[in-house]
């Protein structure tokens, strides 16, 4: 999380308890309240002494953070998480009066996952990392309402019963071990999971800093006017409806900020257009691109929460009237990163699920017959369509 000094006081305030420690049920609340999110970041708080202390680093940290052992501490300052008047310390730094203190923190390590039989589509493992190509309709980790059936307990099962390894402690207690980043249930495509402290720190430093890579496709309604589109607008939460967001002019409005590049254009029945478009983050909000592209008269295909309409396949020049897209047309394409013990680049390309794919078929053979002109060359982009099964 990248906040400005006072948004982290304010909510290191809100986290404290008895005695200025940091609370675990308020901290349980609050990766609640973020789950699903797409800002992958560590909750981050601040501390600043009023007093000079003689007292080491870790030891000051421990009594702070009380659920967090003296290791476990030592293991965030070796991986950067904390800083020491915006510098890197080490666990044997001595405190003095002023000195200001951010740590990002990992949901406190406890509890278990029940492992479950459920089929990955494993795009790359190995002892540190798991790249997965998920499914529509996967969560990716246990919550209230969903204890079951989800992404990490598949992981648990196969690290228990095929491949070996296990999740990464951080997150465990929340149950979220190993989980980096997130995707929305209903969104499928590429993503990494971590299967050690060392490699979750190191790759969600990545995506703290955003250095990954990651490209999205989505089937959308309308044909945009631009090959190339810029979308530089602030979102936050809807002002009425809990579940969704909005673009925000307002103080509430985080600047959010998606490149879209058309790649295919398509004629539907009765004239209807689509199009088929590559989507770059550049910020990583909650429903970013499902807002931005809906806030621009283009929402993604099956999406009806943000304008899309769910769709049959006649509706792509079909002849079933079976419905064929009843989620968001959205897939993680593609996904960079190094490798966070070799630092070795990586990239990976997840076919795009059969569901979206069929649309597509679908809509190349009607936009042929009617002599369209489907295939744009987009400055920037780079998805290899044939590599993701297209």
């Amino acid at each position: 999380m990248n906040d400005a000094p006072d948004e982290r006081s304010d909510r290191t305030a809100a986290l404290l308890g008895a005695g200025g420690a940091i609370d675990r049920d308020a901290l349980f609340a609050l990766y609640e309240e973020n789950a699903g999110k797409d800002d992958e970041s560590p909750v981050t708080v601040e501390f600043e002494l009023l007093k000079d202390l003689e007292k080491r680093l870790d030891r000051y940290l421990v009594d702070r953070v009380p659920f967090l052992s003296r290791t476990q501490i030592q293991r965030l300052i070796d991986e950067e998480a904390i800083t020491v008047n915006g510098r890197v310390p080490k666990s044997s730094t001595k405190l003095r009066k002023g000195d200001r203190i951010v740590a990002a923190l990992p949901p406190p390590p406890s509890g278990t996952i029940q492992p479950e039989d459920i089929p990955l589509d494993v795009l790359f493992e190995d002892d540190a990392i798991i790249v997965v190509n998920k499914p529509a309709g996967l969560i990716v980790h246990p919550a209230r309402s969903h204890k079951s059936g989800t992404l990490v307990n598949a992981l648990a099962w196969r690290f228990k019963y095929i491949s070996g390894g296990e999740l990464s402690k951080l997150g465990e207690e929340y149950a979220r071990p190993g989980v980096v980043h997130r995707l929305d249930k209903h969104t499928s495509g590429a993503i990494v999971s971590a299967k050690n402290d060392t490699a979750h720190w190191r790759l969600g430093k990545q995506f703290e800093m955003r250095r990954t890579d990651k490209r999205y496709l989505a089937l959308v309604h309308g044909s945009p006017e631009k090959d190339v589109e810029t979308i530089d607008l602030p979102l936050g939460k809807h002002p009425a409806i809990k579940e969704k967001y909005a673009v925000r002019f307002d103080e509430t409005g985080k600047q959010s900020l998606t490149i879209a590049r058309v790649r295919e254009r398509y004629v539907g029945t009765d004239g209807e257009r689509y199009s088929l478009v590559e989507l770059e983050l550049k910020t990583g909000r909650t429903h970013q691109i499902r807002v931005h592209l809906s806030y621009l008269g283009m929402p993604i295909v099956g999406d009806d929460m943000y304008g899309g309409r769910h769709s049959s396949e006649r509706m792509f020049g079909g002849s079933s009237d079976t419905m064929l897209l009843t989620r968001q047309a959205l897939h993680a394409t593609t996904l960079g990163f190094k490798h966070p013990m070799t630092e070795i680049p990586m990239h990976f390309t997840a076919p795009i699920a059969a569901d979206i794919r069929r649309a597509i078929t679908l809509l190349r053979e009607t936009t042929q017959s009617a002599n369209a002109t489907i295939e744009v060359r987009a400055p920037g982009a780079t998805i290899d369509l044939n590599a993701a099964g297209l």
